[in-house]
C-alpha cells in the first residue's frame, strides 16, 4: 500500500506540474474556505454549494478541503498519487456541471454567460499525469518511499564508480 500511496519517479517533471497546478489551485480554496481574494468564506461558500447548485454538504466540503488543504499536501508533494484522483474528479465534474454549456472557451471578453471548460481540461490533465507519476523530485513522497536495492533498476549508473551494474 506504501509504494502505491508514495511511490514516484523522481523526475522535475511531476515536481513543476504539481506546484503549478497545487499553485493555481490554492488561492480558489482560499476563497472558498477563508474569504481571501474576493471570496464568499466558508459560509458563504456552503450555502450557494447548497442552495444554489444543490450539492450535498459532505460534497461542498470535500471540494473546500480539496481545493485547500489538499493543495497545500500537493504543493508539498505529499500522497501525490491519491490526492490526484479527487483532483481529476473534481476537474471534469466542474466542467461538466458548470461550465459545459458556456463552451470551450474562457470568457475572456464577457460576451458569454460564464467560463468554458477548457481550464478544467488542462487542470484535469495535470491530475491524470500525477496519478501515473507521483510527485516527482523534491516531494514528501520521494522520501517517505525509497525503493530497496532489489527494487533499484540493475542497469542503472553507479555514482561512485562511474559503471554500470549488470
Amino acid at each position: 500500500m506504501k509504494s502505491i500511496l508514495f511511490k514516484t519517479n523522481h523526475s522535475v517533471a511531476p515536481f513543476i506540474i504539481r506546484i503549478i497546478l497545487g499553485g493555481v489551485v490554492l488561492p480558489h480554496g482560499a476563497q472558498k474556505l477563508f474569504g481571501w481574494f474576493g471570496g464568499y468564506g466558508f459560509s458563504g461558500t456552503m450555502t450557494f454549494f447548497t442552495d444554489t447548485v444543490g450539492l450535498p454538504y459532505t460534497i461542498g466540503l470535500l471540494v473546500i478541503l480539496i481545493e485547500t488543504i489538499g493543495a497545500l499536501a500537493l504543493i508539498a508533494g505529499f500522497a501525490t498519487r491519491l490526492l490526484a484522483i479527487p483532483y481529476l474528479l473534481l476537474a471534469f465534474g466542474i466542467a461538466l456541471t458548470s461550465s459545459w454549456e458556456n463552451g470551450f472557451f474562457m470568457n475572456w471578453f464577457g460576451n458569454q454567460a460564464g467560463e468554458g471548460y477548457e481550464y478544467f481540461i488542462l487542470w484535469g490533465g495535470m491530475a491524470a499525469s500525477l496519478i501515473f507519476t507521483g510527485g516527482g523530485k523534491f516531494s514528501v513522497d520521494s522520501v517517505l518511499f525509497t525503493p530497496e536495492k532489489s527494487q533499484q533498476n540493475p542497469l542503472r549508473k553507479n555514482k561512485n564508480t562511474l559503471q554500470y551494474h549488470i
